[in-house]
């Protein structure tokens, strides 16, 4: 999985809203439509972008695909923002030292 592409879907304020929306129930295009207000052109088009970033899944019922987050993609998603939150809290705050890579041993500010 791409942990910057699903974050780069989900960057667009749109589609994180129809992935919120996802995450409570499946919904078809025209469904999203007309909650979001927008064209089913445009929830289309959101919704390649978060298909092929490996976000949602859809399900053929007759003319309608009903989209569902990939449970796997959430899960990928939690462990990677649990993994951020356990290296920050690791990070030394003491702001009187300087650790930039480039400042040579001993070197004061």
């Amino acid at each position: 999985m791409e942990l910057d592409r699903m974050l780069k879907a989900l960057g667009e304020p749109m589609r994180l809203k129809i992935y919120q929306a996802l995450l409570e129930r499946k919904h078809c295009v025209r469904s999203l439509s007309k909650k979001f207000g927008i064209s089913e052109s445009a929830i289309s088009q959101h919704m390649k972008v978060m298909k092929d970033a490996g976000l949602v899944y859809g399900e053929k019922y007759g003319y309608h695909t009903h989209y569902l987050p990939l449970q796997d993609a959430v899960d990928y998603l939690a462990e990677q923002f649990e993994l951020m939150k356990t290296a920050s809290l690791t990070v030394d705050r003491d702001m009187t030292i300087c650790q930039c890579e480039y400042r040579k041993e001993g070197e004061q500010e």
